[in-house]
């Protein structure tokens, strides 16, 4: 069956595979649990799952067909090196050259947020868009850059880092910021990650040991100090997300994390970020995922079948 590619979203947790036509129509899909905290398991474990799809798939897959896999962090343009990965084990390792040793053929690597955005600029949300941002609203903050069809990498391997920027016009009460893991404050990642969030309801508030899913879920029970807190995080999101039309201009900007199931972001972020936009006009949508979840894996996939990234 021509134009199978395969796909492997490399997460903290649990690694997943999947194999898609060039329909985009799911052939196969597994997943297998991160070895925790060990390297060459976890490069064992890719490859195993690897065989079991394609042994799935018999002979209608070429066991030479280069493998798309979305890693949490990125290679490293200076060293070839994993940087930046929650998983920690693999940070420092030549991930990319390690993988295709195991799998015996060529890799194409990319971060899980330019796979989610790939995706839904594939087949998603986004589809036929010309310049698609992707977000990820989760415990942490990602994004990822795709312009006609391609992940758009970067000179530096860190396009679409958009989470390690101040948060745009802060208001006196917003600095210096709370510290982010990066080492800096005030990073959009800390206050528009669900951590984030969290924490930041529980300093103005008080009221410790909410979620960020909470705390939106309370505003539907009249909750009005929740409430003026989801307030505040859409009147962030809205600026956040201003500065990324100031500098890309995107066609469309598809939301993915937990928080991507909010509903009220899709119409009350774009009803407001019209005040921070350098334009008389925005036509940038703003939109859930379509595949959710199955962003990433998907986005490793389709990542397998392009000729090279941007």
């Amino acid at each position: 069956m021509p134009g199978i590619r395969v796909g492997v979203d490399l997460g903290g947790t649990k690694i997943e595979g999947i194999a898609l036509d060039a329909n985009g129509v799911i052939l196969d899909r597994r997943r297998v649990p991160t070895p925790s905290g060990d390297a060459h398991a976890t490069v064992i474990a890719v490859r195993d799952l690897v065989a079991a799809i394609e042994a799935g798939l018999g002979s209608a897959v070429s066991t030479k067909t280069p493998i798309g896999i979305g890693t949490p962090g990125s290679l490293s343009p200076l060293t070839g090196l994993m940087r930046n990965s929650n998983s920690t084990c693999l940070n420092g390792l030549p991930l990319d050259r390690l993988l295709a040793a195991a799998l015996d053929r060529p890799v194409r690597l990319a971060n899980d947020a330019n796979c989610f955005a790939l995706s839904e600029a594939s087949d998603g949300a986004a589809a036929n868009a010309a310049t698609v941002f992707g977000v990820i609203l989760g415990t942490g903050v990602g994004g990822g850059i795709v312009i006609d069809g391609k992940i758009i990498q970067g000179g530096n391997g860190n396009s679409g880092e958009w989470g390690h920027n101040p948060l745009p016009w802060p208001t006196d009460d917003e600095r210096p910021g709370a510290l982010c893991y990066c080492g800096r404050r005030g990073c959009i990642e800390s206050f528009l990650s669900g951590p984030g969030m969290a924490r930041d309801h529980a300093e103005r508030t008080g009221a410790s040991g909410l979620d960020a899913t909470a705390i939106f879920a309370r505003t539907s029970d009249g909750d009005r100090v929740a409430a003026a807190t989801v307030a505040l995080y859409i009147v962030r999101l809205a600026r956040a997300l201003a500065t990324v039309i100031n500098m890309l201009d995107p066609d469309v900007i598809v939301l993915g994390g937990g928080l991507s199931n909010v509903a009220a972001l899709y119409t009350k972020v774009p009803a407001i970020w019209q005040r921070w936009v350098f334009s008389d006009i925005v036509t940038t949508r703003l939109v859930p995922p379509a595949h959710g979840d199955s962003s990433g894996v998907r986005g490793a996939a389709w990542l397998a079948g392009q000729t090279d990234a941007a």
